[in-house]
């Protein structure tokens, strides 16, 4: 680790606070990062609810659509989002659905973490005491997923639809180009998934000035139009908007609504990189303004103009001549503003497959980390080609902006709703609010949310069924990795033995090595043994000679052969998942098949925390096995939105200041020692050859136990050697030691 990520990971993790110029400051860096997506909306909403192609509406019915935008982005990102969303955040401020569930249930390892302050990371123990039934759980986590599966379905639409419509704009000045805006738009797409691999740093240096611009000259723009029909301030009153239904009685216009809002799960998403009161001041005080006064702009425009502005509301919208100066401004700036907004959601996909990976609910794809600097700046190869493919295809397939839109509301209704589920939820069991108010809460914005939804719905024979298709095949894989990676959790669990079993110190020795518990210098001061070792007063001398116990069988009858074990003059990192007690089948694997033992041993359990960051102070807890000298069993915690970095440096440093603390006198030689072998660690990970044991499922058994074996066999065991668990780490390949392990899960 270099010392600038060290000292970037050494920082406490808490909410991010910032009061005066710094607090201005964070507020405009919000605009190149959270706003990009909702920033460009004007740019196709208005054709989302009239079509480009159909007659001009009335003059009642602009104002009626126009309300309806309005209040759309007051109640839902205004209120919803920003006044009400922000204030569930971890306590180190991350925010998203993620987050959210992981709050409601976190994992096991958490709750059994040691209790010093430190390391519960700032959570109250009273968030603990209260949870969401565990009834629920998969429920919730299906349905988080689903909601996650529809944000990076949300990613390819959010490219296809925002370049498709910015750069359709040339058709208005150039007619003679309308053919070509397809290949323009992927021309723009291929060029921005290209330089993914080269990172976003600096880029997103000019986000926020970029955006700022873009929306000022939306807000400039719109006060301009405004004066073409000042009676389009009747849109402010909201019954303009549900006369509007009721008159028409077009529901699916809503749909089209709906795209004024799409973005807004990014302000809560995005909590953690800035702050409640930064997100609140720049959207409250610019961006919601700027937007508002956009598209009453559009709408006065459209009432004076109809059948012109009908064609492309936007572009024809902009004051001046169509081939003048302020034309080609904004539309320089519309490219802009959706490369950007492309930009962020390419990047939230990256981040947001690096949490499901770390909560083993997608294969470990291989990640590459594009900045010293930034924490959690990473790229993915695959996904990133994945999502290059899938908007290209939509751009190509869809040839239109307005056939586009159909698709692109359905994903952004969906994790609404998801997000106001779990919310509720969190009223009720994380801030343990009065049952009526998480019910009021879910009512109020699960009816909008609903409402949105329906419509959206409605549209997926007019292409909403591409969001939907992508979200369940991405489900699918989710639960299904879910499902098959529990499996194997629960039997690498069940067959991890206790030291003492099959380690003893005398060939003759019938009994069992009885090893004491980690001595008073451990750092972990509780009673969360890592390897469950059983009490004793027996002290083991370092040079000692260990046996291993090796079952055997002889006429029937059960026997134990002892052999002989070495001593190897390496540093052996044993890996293992989860929180589960004894030494992880690894090690025992590896003494059958070497039967020598390491000089010394490093047993790691690996705990993923529901939180997104861990100091390097409370990264590792390191206890002193008493049993075999030299043998250590160290707790490895991670945020869900950090990338597996295990530091053996870092680890050696922690054993070398526990063994000065209990042992001052041996402790110099043995440090030197360990220093020696530091150098060359070896990494032992199981190798596991899955195959499927039957179930009991009354008459369906033959079915479902060749289901099982399909699934388990054929494809999972086939996951894991394509995507296996070593990809990311940063152990050479020389340095891992695979044990095969035969696993019937």
């Amino acid at each position: 680790m270099s010392s600038t990520q060290a000292a970037q990971i050494g920082q406490k993790r808490t909410a991010l606070h910032a009061t005066g110029l710094s607090l201005l400051i964070l507020s405009f860096q919000t605009l190149g990062i959270i706003y990009s997506d909702i920033g460009t909306s004007p740019l196709y909403v208005l054709n989302g609810i009239w079509s480009s192609s159909g007659p001009a509406p009335s003059k009642e019915d602009v104002i009626g659509g126009v309300s309806a935008i309005i209040w759309s982005l007051t109640l839902l990102p205004l209120i919803k989002y920003v006044l009400i969303c922000l204030h569930f955040g971890t306590h180190e401020g991350e925010g998203g659905t993620f987050a959210l569930f992981q709050g409601l249930y976190p994992p096991k390892s958490f709750e059994t973490a040691p209790t010093r302050d430190s390391m519960n990371v700032g959570m109250k123990p009273s968030r603990l005491n209260l949870k969401a039934p565990p009834k629920l759980r998969w429920t919730l986590l299906v349905w988080s997923l689903f909601g996650t599966s529809l944000t990076m379905a949300d990613g390819v639409l959010t490219a296809a639809v925002s370049v498709t419509s910015a750069v359709g704009g040339i058709a208005v000045a150039k007619p003679s180009v309308s053919s070509d805006v397809v290949g323009i738009s992927c021309a723009f797409l291929v060029a921005l998934f290209l330089s993914q691999p080269f990172g976003t740093a600096r880029l997103a240096s000019i986000f926020a000035p970029i955006t700022c611009l873009w929306l000022l000259l939306l807000a400039v723009t719109g006060i301009i139009n405004i004066t073409s029909f000042a009676g389009i301030f009747r849109a402010f009153d909201p019954s303009r908007a549900i006369m509007y239904f009721v008159r028409t009685g077009n529901y699916d216009t809503l749909a089209g609504v709906l795209l004024a809002v799409t973005g807004c799960e990014a302000l809560f998403a995005n909590l953690g990189q800035f702050n409640m009161l930064s997100i609140q001041i720049s959207f409250g005080s610019f961006v919601y303004p700027s937007l508002v006064l956009a598209y009453l702009g559009q709408g006065s425009k459209l009432i004076v103009n109809g059948d012109y502005i009908i064609t492309n509301v936007f572009y024809t919208s902009i004051p001046g001549a169509h081939n003048g100066p302020l034309f080609w401004i904004m539309y320089v700036f519309a490219i802009l503003a959706t490369l950007i907004a492309s930009q962020a959601m390419i990047t939230a996909s990256f981040s947001l497959v690096q949490q499901l990976v770390n909560m083993q609910s997608l294969p470990p794809f291989r990640m590459v980390h594009t900045s010293e600097k930034v924490q959690g700046q990473v790229y993915i190869p695959v996904v990133n080609w994945l999502l290059m493919i899938g908007t290209i295809v939509l751009v190509a397939a869809f040839n239109n902006a307005t056939k586009l839109t159909n698709a692109y509301g359905f994903a952004v209704a969906t994790v609404m709703f998801s997000t106001t589920v779990l919310i509720a939820f969190q009223m009720r069991y994380i801030k343990h609010l009065p049952v009526i108010v998480a019910l009021a809460f879910f009512l109020f914005f699960g009816f909008l949310d609903g409402l949105f939804w329906g419509a959206a719905l409605k549209k997926v024979p007019d292409g909403a069924w591409v969001p939907l298709m992508i979200g369940l095949v991405l489900l699918s894989l989710m639960v299904f990795w879910n499902w098959s990676k529990g499996l194997e959790n629960r039997f690498d669990g069940a067959t991890r033995r206790h030291l003492s079993h099959f380690i003893v110190t005398s060939e003759k020795d019938t009994g069992i090595l009885q090893p004491s518990l980690p001595s008073a210098g451990s750092e972990s001061g509780d009673d969360a043994s890592i390897l469950a070792l059983e009490p004793s007063e027996k002290t083991v001398d370092s040079n000692a000679t260990f046996y291993c116990v090796v079952p055997a069988s002889s006429g029937g009858e059960l026997l134990e052969t002892r052999r002989e074990l070495g001593r190897l003059p390496v540093l052996a990192v044993f890996h293992k998942m989860g929180h589960e007690r004894g030494v992880p089948y690894s090690f025992t694997g590896f003494i059958r098949q070497w039967p020598a033992l390491p000089s010394f041993a490093i047993f790691l359990s690996v705990n993923v925390l529901p939180i997104g960051h861990v100091t390097l102070e409370d990264r590792y807890v390191v206890e002193k096995i008493e049993s075999v000298p030299g043998f250590y069993g160290v707790s490895y915690y991670l945020g869900f939105r950090e990338e597996f970095e295990m530091q053996v440096d870092e680890i050696v440093k922690r054993i070398s200041a526990l063994e000065a603390r209990i042992n001052p006198n041996g402790a110099p030689a043995l440090i030197k020692q360990l220093n020696a072998v530091a150098s060359t660690s070896t990494h032992v990970v199981p190798h596991y050859d899955i195959s499927s044991k039957g179930v009991n499922a009354g008459k369906l058994s033959p079915v479902v136990n060749w289901i099982r074996a399909f699934l388990l066999e054929d494809i999972y065991r086939r996951l894991t050697v394509m995507f296996p668990e070593t990809v990311n780490w940063l152990a050479s390949a020389d340095e891992i030691i695979h044990v095969g392990i035969n696993a019937r899960i």
